[in-house]
Parts: structure tokens; sequence; C-alpha cells
């Protein structure tokens, strides 16, 4: 027995050790010549030539046609009722049929998540998601990476630890606009002095404006200046007392950046009754009102941002990764486009779903 065990013993240690040898214990390795590294021109064409490859199979696995999902999260939102339509014509015009499914949320947590199960249960061929806010963007995305159903979201740029596995984002950057709006007025009246008729404060819109328009006096600061901030809270009533009160304190200001359309009915107003109309307004937006305010001379300008151009990205950002299997840009923010009164032809209104397709597809 007790040669038994010793021979029992030597094996064991034998099997050991070619167990350590074949899991990377001290070996001189065998000489190898190592192959020429790729140029930066080979590697280049390799990636072009594996991305024309992945679109050529996109190509050959493309069916007849698809169904694509687009949950809202307030069709009584006029914002998000025309991203919708938009969504829905950019549909119309695509070079394989696509059908469109709209759910409405009606700012609902719970019916957001009813229409995701809906459009699971249909197997839509992917979804376009319009959140109420990013946390619950991420579970609407998380529920369709479970069903393996490709998603892409707007009007969030869903800059949370864990969103999700989307395809991209398109949304309004409203630090972009306030930049935009005081640019504007630098370039087109140097040395103005500036009175802003500010949105509500506290719910973190105004306070992105804010940021642009700090960084732009921070660049700008010898051309422009805001004398003063007095809040309107995104209403007509409201925008019209404070800048009634404003003028009465008798500051100097030859401008008026109003934080939205509403606001600068307000501050217009305001003017006419102190006789001073001749003071230009800048405003927000591009909406239907904003349209119509240029026209009749409320205001100068408009910084316009398009939802129907949002609408049209987001739907070219989920048909351009399910249907041609390509990749998007994670991120594309909403384009501002400064429009005056006197070049009316650069406008996008938010219901010209086919402005905003030929300039989202130029």
């Amino acid at each position: 027995m007790k040669k038994g065990k010793e021979l029992t013993a030597v094996l064991m240690a034998s099997v050991m050790v070619l167990s350590l040898a074949a899991c990377g214990g001290k070996q001189e390795a065998a000489p190898t010549t190592a192959a020429p590294a790729a140029t930066q021109a080979e590697a280049a064409k390799e990636t072009e030539a594996q991305s024309e490859e992945t679109e050529a199979q996109a190509e050959a696995e493309k069916k007849d046609s698809y169904t694509f999902g687009y949950i809202a999260y307030d069709m009584t939102d006029i914002w998000n009722e025309y991203s919708s339509k938009a969504f829905e014509y950019a549909a119309s015009q695509a070079d394989v049929k696509v059908e469109t499914i709209v759910l409405d949320s009606k700012n609902s947590l719970e019916e957001s998540v009813t229409a995701m199960e809906s459009l699971i249960q249909q197997e839509v061929d992917g979804i376009s998601i319009f959140p109420i806010s990013t946390e619950q963007g991420a579970q609407l995305v998380k529920m369709a990476n479970e069903a393996g159903i490709p998603v892409t979201v707007e009007n969030f740029a869903m800059d949370i630890d864990d969103p999700g596995d989307y395809i991209a984002s398109v949304a309004c950057e409203y630090d972009q606009i306030g930049y935009a709006a005081i640019k504007y007025i630098a370039e087109n009246k140097p040395g103005a002095k500036v009175f802003f008729c500010a949105g509500q404060q506290g719910a973190g819109v105004y306070e992105k404006y804010q940021e642009g328009v700090d960084r732009a006096l921070a660049e700008l600061g010898d051309e422009v200046e805001v004398v003063a901030t007095l809040h309107g809270d995104w209403l007509t009533d409201k925008a019209y007392n404070v800048t009634t009160d404003f003028i009465s304190t008798g500051e100097e200001f030859d401008y008026i950046f109003a934080n939205n359309d509403m606001m600068a009915q307000g501050c217009f107003q305001a003017l006419k009754d102190a006789g001073m109309e001749e003071i230009p307004i800048v405003s927000t937006g591009g909406s239907p009102d904003g349209y119509q305010m240029l026209v009749d001379g409320v205001e100068a300008a408009n910084m316009t941002a398009s939802v129907s151009i949002q609408g049209v990205q987001t739907f070219k950002n989920l048909y351009d990764s399910v249907v041609e299997g390509k990749t998007p840009e994670k991120f594309v923010s909403l384009p501002v486009i400064p429009v005056s009164a006197d070049k009316l032809d650069e406008f996008i209104a938010w219901d010209n779903y086919e402005a905003a397709y030929n300039f989202v597809y130029k």
C-alpha cells in the first residue's frame, strides 16, 4: 500500500508539472518573425473596406418593408406633435416602404411602459422614443434592448451613467440658442445694451440658456452688454409686467432678448405702450407664432430651432442603422438657424416637413 501511494504521488506530480507547462510556465519561447506593421493608409483602406462590406451586407439583407414605432411623451405638446409628424413624413419619403406606429405616453410613465410593451409585442423593426426624462428614457431603451429591437432617442442627450444601448440621439441645446442670440445682437448692433427677459428659474431650461448667454458675453464682452435680467417665466403677461417695470427704471437699453415667442409678445406690447417700439426684439424657438411676429415686425430676428428637423433626424438615425447598416453619429445637436425679418426664406417652420427633410438629407 505504501509503494502504491508513493507511485500515485509521483504520477500526480508529473501531471502538475505538465499542467504548469501548458498554462504558461517559464519556457523558452520559439522564435517568431513579426509581420510588418500596416501603414496608416492600409489601415484606413481596411476600415473602409469593412464599412463597405457591412453596408453591402445590410443591402443584401434589406426587406421589402419595415415597421418603426414612435413613442411620444405627450401629443398635446405642439413641439412633440410636430416632431412626430416630421418622423412620419420622413418615413413616407424612404426608399424602402416604412410603416409607422405612433403611440402617445400622455406624459405618463406607466403609459410609456405600456407603449413600449405594445411595440415589442408587435415585433417592430425599430423604435424612436421621445422620453419624459433621461431616466425614463433609459428604462424604455433597456426594455427595447431586452427585446432585441434597435432604439433611437430624441429631445435628450441621454448624458447619464447608464442610458442603455441606443443608436443615437438628437436634441436641442438651449445654451447654444442663448449664445446665438447674444452673438446675433453683437454682430448686428455693436455696443448694444440688452435687456434679457428670461424664462422661469428652477426647471433647468432657463439656466441652460443663461450658460450660453454668459459664454457669449465672455467672448464678446466688448461688443455687447446685458444691462438687466428679469424673469417673465415664459408668459406673455408677466413679460409685459417685468418689461414695463424695467422701462420705468430709466435704465438705458436698445435691444431685448426674449427667451421665447410668448414673452416677446409681452415685451413688444410694453415697448409700444411706452412709445419705444423701435427697439428690436430677438426671440427663440421658430414656432409658427414666431414666424408671424417676424412678418408683423414684432420681432427683428428669431433664433430658430425647428423641431421638424429633430423628427426627421431621429428617423434618419433609426433608418440608417436598421435598414442601411450604418452607424450614425451618437449625438446630433438640433441646429440653431438665426432668421431675421428680412430673410424669411431661411425660416424652416415647425410644420414645414419637406424643408426639414431637405435640410437633414441635403
